[in-house]
């Protein structure tokens, strides 16, 4: 999937937590919400609302937050298709959605969901047909068999 796709597909799946995201899919999100992070706090910085003065005996320093209300909205307004990709990508790897929940728990919970997320799809199951070859149970790796014919597909040499 190309980055491009990958953002439309999420965008237009925005709160759907049903069915399942490939890897590609999920890991093109969290770049794309990685660069709109990065903008947004420019943009907070360039409007004055990236740091603070904070006056001391002898004068005043800037303290740099982590933010403005800029990236602020912006996170908000990703955050529900971020969950939703998160779940459909568990979801691709046989995985309840429930799972989304370790993200809570500091530093093992991010390592937990990261290892989950760059699992291989699993062959079809109960969440849905397997994203890399739809109806066809997946071939390990997600890539076809050498002399295999998949409808609509090419066939791998």
């Amino acid at each position: 999937m190309q980055p491009i796709d990958a953002i439309k597909t999420c965008f237009s799946k925005y709160v759907n937590f049903n069915g399942r995201a490939r890897r590609s899919e999920f890991w093109w999100w969290y770049l794309f919400l990685v660069v709109v992070q990065i903008v947004t706090q420019l943009i907070d910085r360039l409007l004055g609302f990236g740091s603070t003065d904070v006056s001391t005996g002898t004068g005043s320093i800037s303290v740099a937050s982590s933010g403005g209300p800029i990236s602020a909205i912006a996170m908000l307004a990703l955050l529900l298709p971020t969950i939703a990709v998160a779940v459909r990508r568990l979801h691709d790897t046989n995985k309840s959605g429930w799972f989304v929940l370790l993200y809570l728990i500091p530093c093992v919970g991010l390592i937990l969901m990261i290892v989950f997320s760059v699992k291989d799809s699993d062959p079809d199951n109960q969440y849905g047909p397997n994203p890399k070859n739809p109806g066809m149970g997946g071939a390990p790796g997600g890539y076809g068999q050498p002399g295999q014919q998949y409808p609509g597909g090419p066939t791998y040499q």
